[in-house]
């Protein structure tokens, strides 16, 4: 028999005696108490005829004070003879109870372990369940102070108290808590109070890399040196990636041996009376079996209110708490031990790969260079690519994978793009064009360079490419972020402005950083639309809306020097930016204005090859002032038209879409241009 179930049967026999010595205290108390006659039922006999009986039980048997305290003796060599000790005893010391409190417990306990202890309580008091006064008259020593709410059987709601009206309190029906009495048996689960806010996390004590051991041992080292959990601070596990801090705080509760439990602070209730309840329930499980706390705060919004009633939940409990945020929270406590925690460094992240995957190669490498991923993410993501049976390679399913973990919530603040545009579909002068290719081409290589070649430990900002497309609107700036997003396999977000800028105060700064957040993880490219309307020039302080929102571009400048991934900003008036902004740019590429040559080769390409076209005179069309954008749109609303007239799209079309995309633009037009003869066949 294994140990826990020896002590089952230990424990149980424990309970069968203090069972016994409770029927003999409360026989003894029922000697001089009347016996209430208990009225039968009339019965029939078998002619159909009526007979009553009197329904007067028999006369108990009474127990002597020998036979009682014979009892007793048999309890305490049980308790001696169970190794570790019996629940009732440990819950006890635990919970602080006095022997009279103790007793009290094991009464109303009794009720639900021994269904002839009603009887019982019937006889001694008249009264079918336990209520104080009849603990006071069967038990030795009794205190009037176990009906204080600061005792412990009220305080932990150790017992229910059923007081209806104006019945007084030391005659109220007592009922044991259901979660004490299972304890009492050996059961031990998380109070069903709790489970709806509480989450198990359960972890290895070996789950985590060199850099975040640093962080457990601090921890662990922390609470082992304070023996009282009084004495224990609570850890503020500061970083911006949740998944890490969570990973950090399942280590310390397995490497002590303890469960732990993730509570997210916006659930904790904010009324008083039900804070109170839940903060002494935690106290009393914790009291109950070792456990852990670990409160999430990574996703809370109004930060003040929850302060303020995390603040009152902490005063309240102790023992081992861990607090996940992504910045310091000050004022939320007395005690507080702040411990960064950050992702796995690149180095660990590809051992991570390795491991989890058996790969080892450059298909690693391009992983641990693009994607910046928690330990879970990677042994997540690792472990569903294996399982899955697929005809894709398992380096191309892993990037991927990796690329939908890192892809950042946006969803607020930014408009993702569906990148599916390729270089061929890139029509710009060389010079541009070889700056582009490099653009791409630094963020394929970037790890080589930093990491292996050193760089990153001679600099610790500008480890990101930032790049500015500077050109008059539909010269193919967006187009160009679409290709090289399509070329690295990445996820192309569009910022939108008018969700990130406020008028409130501290707000723009507050969005950017959770933009700036949320993209570090290295799957998506930021592309700033119209960035002139929001890191323009710096203006000179006149009044309180200059000073913040020239603090709004001071931030705006370190976040983008300090930014790891790749953001492009795109604007229509390169002058309009602050220059100390363009000076921390990697790369500036300008878009002019098509020519007739790059004209010609975009009306080329604007109609797709299963469009029908008859007779197009490329170069007559490439004369019209259009950007590439105008040309889309002319060959799009040309197509319209001819569909409309089941025709192919032919010059016709196309010159009529053209007057209508120059006048949109408000530009002059020449009727002559759009002169146009069927009869005149290009050559």
């Amino acid at each position: 028999m294994s140990e826990i179930g020896q002590w089952q049967q230990t424990n149980d026999a424990y309970l069968a005696a203090a069972m016994e010595w409770l029927r003999l205290r409360l026989s003894r108390a029922a000697r001089d108490a009347p016996i209430i006659p208990t009225p039968v039922p009339e019965r029939r006999s078998w002619f159909g005829r009526r007979r009553s009986d009197p329904g007067v039980p028999p006369a108990p048997v009474r127990a002597s004070d020998r036979e009682v305290r014979k009892a007793a003796e048999a309890l305490q060599a049980a308790e001696a003879a169970v190794q570790p000790r019996p629940a009732l005893p440990l819950i006890s010391d635990r919970l602080g109870l006095s022997p009279f409190e103790r007793d009290l417990l094991l009464l109303c306990a009794g009720m639900e372990l021994d269904t002839r202890l009603a009887d019982l309580c019937m006889r001694a008091s008249g009264r079918p369940h336990p209520t104080f006064a009849l603990g006071m008259t069967i038990f030795d020593n009794p205190a009037w102070d176990v009906l204080s709410p600061e005792r412990p059987l009220r305080y932990w709601r150790v017992l229910e108290i059923s007081q209806p009206g104006a019945q007084p309190l030391m005659t109220s029906p007592l009922r044991a808590d259901e979660r004490i009495v299972n304890a009492l048996k050996g059961m031990h689960y998380l109070d069903d109070r709790l489970s709806p806010l509480l989450f198990p996390l359960n972890g290895s004590a070996d789950a985590v890399p060199p850099s975040q051991r640093v962080v457990v041992d601090t921890a662990v080292n922390w609470i082992k040196r304070q023996t009282r959990p009084r004495s224990w601070p609570v850890f503020q596990l500061v970083g911006p990636d949740a998944s890490s801090a969570r990973t950090v705080a399942r280590t310390v509760g397995a490497t002590l041996g303890v469960p732990l439990y993730r509570l997210p602070v916006e659930t904790i209730p904010s009324q008083t009376a039900d804070l109170e309840t839940l903060a002494r329930l935690w106290q009393r499980e914790c009291l109950l079996a070792p456990l852990a706390l670990y409160l999430e705060a990574h996703d809370v919004d109004n930060k003040g209110a929850v302060q303020q009633t995390l603040t009152r939940f902490l005063t309240r409990i102790d023992g081992i708490v861990m607090l996940g945020t992504a910045d310091v929270w000050p004022d939320v406590g007395d005690g507080m031990v702040m411990l960064d925690v950050s992702k796995p460094t690149a180095r660990e992240q590809r051992e991570i790969w390795i491991q989890s995957t058996g790969l080892e190669d450059g298909n690693i490498d391009r992983l641990t260079a693009q994607f910046d991923l928690s330990l879970e993410s990677i042994q997540r993501i690792a472990r569903s690519e294996r399982e899955i049976p697929d005809a894709v390679p398992l380096p191309e399913r892993l990037w991927e994978a990796s690329r939908r973990a890192a892809r950042p919530r946006l969803d607020s603040l930014a408009q993702r793009i569906d990148a599916r545009a390729g270089w061929d579909r890139l029509i710009l002068p060389e010079p541009e064009l070889v700056l582009l290719r490099q653009l791409a081409d630094q963020v394929g290589v970037r790890k080589r360079v930093y990491e292996d070649w050193g760089f990153a430990e001679a600099m610790n900002r500008g480890l990101g490419i930032s790049a500015l497309f500077a050109g008059e609107s539909g010269t193919g700036k967006t187009l160009a972020a679409e290709v090289i997003a399509n070329e690295l396999r990445l996820d192309l977000f569009r910022i939108d402005l008018s969700s990130v800028v406020s008028k409130y105060i501290g707000e723009t700064e507050k969005n950017l950083r959770k933009l700036f957040d949320a993209a570090e993880g290295g799957g998506a490219i930021l592309f700033f639309d119209e960035a002139d309307a929001l890191f323009g020039k710096r203006s000179e302080v006149k009044d309180a809306h200059d000073r913040y929102a020239n603090i709004e571009i001071n931030y705006l400048l370190q976040r983008m020097e300090a930014y790891r991934g790749l953001a492009i900003l795109a604007t229509n008036m390169k002058s309009a930016l602050d220059p100390a902004f363009t000076r921390r740019l990697r790369f500036i590429v300008n878009f002019p204005f098509p020519g007739i040559n790059e004209r010609r080769r975009m009306w080329e390409r604007a109609l797709p090859a299963s469009t029908p076209a008859v007779a197009l005179d490329f170069d007559r069309l490439s004369r019209l002032s259009l950007t590439g954008a105008g040309i889309h749109n002319t060959a799009l609303n040309a197509a319209f038209l001819a569909a409309k007239n089941d025709t192919p799209v032919t010059m016709r079309e196309m010159l009529e879409s053209a007057r209508i995309e120059l006048r949109k633009l408000e530009r002059p037009i020449n009727e002559s241009d759009f002169r146009w003869d069927p009869k005149v066949v290009p050559a």
